[in-house]
C-alpha cells in the first residue's frame, strides 16, 4: 500500500490520486513557497533580548545623575543617544541648567531694581526692615532650582523617569 504524500492517507497500489484530498499518488510532496522557508527560519532562530527599561534605568544611573549635576557630561559621551533613561534625564538636567540660569539672571534684576529703589532717599534705619525682608525671600526663591536638583537626583536614583514640577514638560532633546 502506498501513502498519500500531501495528507498521509494510506491508499491502495495502482489508484492514481488519493481519495481524501484528491493529490496525484505519484507526484513529489507539496513544497513551501521559497518565502516561507526565510520566515521558518528566522522564527526558530531564538530572538535577541531587548533591553527592558529596569535594565537600562540600571545600566545608565550613573549618567542620569550626572545629568542633574553636570548636565554636559551625559551629552559629551553620547549616553542620551543610546538609553531612553539617560536620554531623559540628560534633558531634564539640560531644562533645570537652562531654568536656573534665567532664574538667577531674573532674581539679580529683581534684587537690584528693588535696593536702588529702597535705598534712593529714604532714611537707613526705616528701610533696612523691608530690605531684610525682602532680601530673605529673594534668597528663599534662589533655593527652588536646588530643591528641583535634588528630585531630580531622587528620580534618576530611584530608576524612575518622573518629570521634574514645574520644568518637566519642556524638550530640548530630541
Amino acid at each position: 500500500m502506498a501513502q498519500c504524500t500531501n495528507c498521509g492517507t494510506q491508499v491502495q497500489d495502482g489508484v492514481p490520486s488519493c481519495p481524501s484530498c484528491g493529490a496525484p499518488i505519484n507526484a513529489a510532496p507539496a513544497q513551501q513557497p521559497p518565502l516561507a522557508q526565510p520566515y521558518q527560519q528566522a522564527y526558530q532562530q531564538p530572538p535577541q533580548a531587548a533591553q527592558t527599561p529596569a535594565d537600562d534605568a540600571q545600566a545608565n544611573k550613573v549618567m542620569a545623575i550626572l545629568a542633574y549635576i553636570l548636565f554636559f557630561v551625559p551629552l559629551l559621551a553620547g549616553a542620551h543617544k543610546t538609553s531612553p533613561f539617560a536620554k531623559f534625564h540628560t534633558n531634564q538636567g539640560t531644562v533645570l541648567f537652562i531654568f536656573s540660569l534665567a532664574y538667577s539672571i531674573v532674581l539679580n534684576i529683581v534684587r537690584a531694581i528693588l535696593s536702588s529703589i529702597l535705598w534712593n532717599g529714604y532714611t537707613y534705619s526705616v528701610t533696612w526692615g523691608l530690605w531684610s525682608a525682602i532680601s530673605t525671600v529673594i534668597s528663599l526663591l534662589g533655593l527652588v532650582p536646588l530643591i528641583l536638583v535634588i528630585i531630580g537626583i531622587v528620580n534618576a536614583a530611584g530608576g524612575k523617569m518622573k518629570e521634574l514640577p514645574l520644568i518637566g514638560k519642556f524638550k530640548v532633546i530630541k
